[in-house]
């Protein structure tokens, strides 16, 4: 792993975005795929900070 997270981000988002578009789709498109994804990732976010600590809701055991 280099020094800088930033380039591992960058190398990754790299790949990913590369594999959907050998599947036919136009950069543009990932492109604002992930962007809409960003926002509702962020927007999720700002509701609920760490939803690890929310309390376990309990539900019945299908045995």
């Amino acid at each position: 792993m280099s020094g800088d997270w930033r380039d591992e981000v960058q190398l990754g988002l790299e790949d990913f975005i590369d594999t959907f578009v050998v599947r036919g789709a136009k950069q543009i498109e990932v492109y604002d795929a992930i962007r809409r994804e960003l926002e509702v990732l962020r927007a999720a976010y700002d509701r609920d900070r760490d939803p690890a600590e929310d309390d376990a809701v309990e539900e019945p055991s299908n045995n």
